[in-house]
């Protein structure tokens, strides 16, 4: 260091501004080469299907390229004369004063780097945070992009994450349970009524359906009656128009048919999804 101090002091102004412009140039194209092999790196197939390296990748070339660009910017302010305690205190202050001013985007950050090393959920997750529900899209370090059913981007901050619902599945499964009358012509008369009625909800109900309407065909019960089940894979918190405007649509098509036809015979129900706890002495960190 002592030798290198030397020869600087033997440099004459003009060499030591050509030398400080140089060096610039040099940690400017060092930058340029390592923002080259991050972009590279983030763009293999092993990143691509993981988040965390990707975040990694980018987090850790954020630091190295704000490093060179700081070190390279004192080099020339103490080529001009400034001290370099000065430089390093002054960067201190305007970094205290940036970071009170931006609470929210350093709550952000810090908020996107725990969900994204701790396997919260992932890109194509279905899941409900702050309200909203819907398909993981993607996320970095400031926002949570969900998919909603309507098709729309949601951003949602980071900071704003409190509660993670994930489902694993990706829906919820609701079962419509259609009872036919024993007269086999009124029975023929109404599947057909509801069949139609059930590929159609699609259309007629945007933004719930997950996958179009699966009709299992006719089953009994213990007391010997006969019904149709309509099942529908549909988003979570979506299931109310099935509850309501679509089971009075299949009342009013059974009643047109059989007046006497009773409102209880339609009946809407939502499958339970199953816990299966982890195996004993495997935990999953959070």
């Amino acid at each position: 260091m002592s030798a290198l101090s030397g020869l600087l002091q033997d440099l004459t102004s003009t060499e030591r501004v050509v030398l400080a412009i140089a060096g610039v140039a040099a940690v400017h194209g060092f930058v340029r080469a390592i923002r080259y092999i991050s972009g590279h790196a983030m763009t293999t197939r092993m990143a691509r299907r993981s988040t965390k390296t990707v975040t990694l990748i980018s987090l850790i070339t954020s630091t190295v390229v704000f490093a060179l660009y700081f070190a390279a910017f004192g080099f020339v302010l103490s080529e001009a004369g400034v001290p370099l305690s000065t430089y390093v205190a002054s960067a201190s202050i305007i970094g205290l004063a940036v970071a009170f001013g931006s609470q929210g985007i350093v709550q952000d950050v810090v908020s996107g780097v725990t969900i994204i090393f701790t396997d919260l959920f992932d890109i194509g997750d279905v899941i409900e945070i702050s309200g909203q529900v819907g398909l993981v899209e993607r996320f970095g370090m400031r926002f949570t992009v969900l998919r909603s059913p309507l098709g729309a981007e949601v951003f949602v901050p980071n900071r704003s994450i409190i509660n993670v619902v994930a489902y694993p599945r990706g829906y919820v499964r609701c079962f419509v349970d259609f009872t036919l009358p024993a007269d086999a012509e009124l029975a023929e008369r109404m599947e057909a009524e509801v069949r139609l009625l059930a590929t159609a909800a699609d259309e007629q109900y945007p933004g719930i359906f997950r996958a179009p309407a699966e009709i299992t065909g006719r089953h009994m019960t213990k007391a010997g009656r006969s019904y149709l089940r309509l099942k529908f894979r549909i988003w979570p918190g979506r299931g109310a128009p099935l509850e309501g405007p679509f089971r009075q649509e299949l009342i009013q098509i059974a009643k047109r048919i059989q007046p006497e036809y009773a409102d209880w015979m339609v009946a809407v129900n939502f499958e339970v999804e199953r816990y299966t706890p982890p195996r004993k002495g495997r935990f999953r960190a959070l």
